[in-house]
C-alpha cells in the first residue's frame, strides 16, 4: 500500500510539473501560423523581435503571416530587416519575391525568384517560385519564357490542375496549339470542372477547325 501511495504521489507531482511547464511555455508563432492564426502569429513575432531584433526566425514567420494577411508594406519592412541579418537566407529571398509579385513589381520580383532558384534549386518553395516566374512572364507577354517556368513548376508538382491551365494558356498564346491541347486535357483529367480549361480547348479546336 505504501509503495502504491508513493507511486501515486510521484505521478501527481509529475503531472502538476508538466501542467506548470505547459502554462509557462512561450507561445509558438510558427504553430499559430500553421494553424491559420496569422494575427496571433504576428503578435507573437513582434513580441519576440521586441526582445531580440536580430531574431531571424521571428522575421521569417512574421513575414509569412503578414503575406497571408496581404499586409505587403509591413512584410517588406521586416523582410528587408531580415535580409540585413542574413543576406543569403533563402526564405527571406523568396518572401521578397512574393511581396514584389503581389505589388505588381515584376522585375523586382523576378530578380528575387531567380536568386532563390540559384540559392536553393531543391528548396521547399521551388515549385512556387517557378510558378510565380511563369505568371510574371505571362504579364510581360514573354510566353516562351513562361512556358519554361511553368513546365518546370508542373514537373515538380504535377497534380496542380490550375497550373496546367496556366501552362496551356501560355502555350496557346505562344502559338503551340497542339501542346496547349495536351496541357488543357491534363488539367481536365485532374479536375473535369475547370471551365477555363474547357473554354481553352474549345477556342483551340475552333481555331484548328476540329469538330467538337
Amino acid at each position: 500500500m505504501k509503495i502504491l501511495l508513493k507511486y501515486l504521489l510521484v505521478c501527481i507531482i509529475l503531472f502538476c510539473a508538466a501542467d506548470v511547464f505547459a502554462q509557462n511555455r512561450p507561445p509558438d508563432a510558427l504553430a499559430e501560423y500553421r494553424a491559420g492564426n496569422f494575427d496571433r502569429a504576428v503578435q507573437i513575432c513582434l513580441g519576440e523581435l521586441n526582445d531580440n531584433p536580430n531574431n531571424l526566425e521571428s522575421h521569417v514567420v512574421l513575414c509569412w503571416a503578414l503575406l497571408r494577411l496581404n499586409r505587403y508594406e509591413e512584410a517588406l519592412r521586416y523582410a528587408r530587416a531580415g535580409r540585413s541579418i542574413h543576406r543569403y537566407d533563402m526564405r527571406i529571398t523568396e518572401i521578397l519575391g512574393e511581396i514584389y509579385y503581389f505589388q505588381g513589381l515584376n522585375n523586382e520580383a523576378l530578380s528575387y525568384f531567380q536568386e532563390y532558384a540559384s540559392l536553393a534549386p531543391e528548396g521547399q518553395r521551388i515549385e512556387m517560385v517557378y510558378y510565380f516566374m511563369g505568371e510574371i512572364y505571362i504579364r510581360q507577354g514573354k510566353f516562351r519564357h513562361a512556358d519554361i517556368a511553368l513546365t518546370t513548376a508542373v514537373h515538380r508538382l504535377p497534380g496542380n490542375a490550375a497550373w496546367w491551365v496556366r501552362l496551356a494558356y501560355t502555350r496557346e498564346n505562344a502559338g503551340d496549339l497542339n501542346t496547349a491541347i495536351e496541357a488543357y486535357e491534363r488539367a481536365l483529367s485532374l479536375n473535369s470542372q475547370l471551365t477555363d480549361a474547357q473554354r481553352g480547348l474549345e477556342r483551340i479546336r475552333r481555331a484548328l477547325g476540329v469538330q467538337q
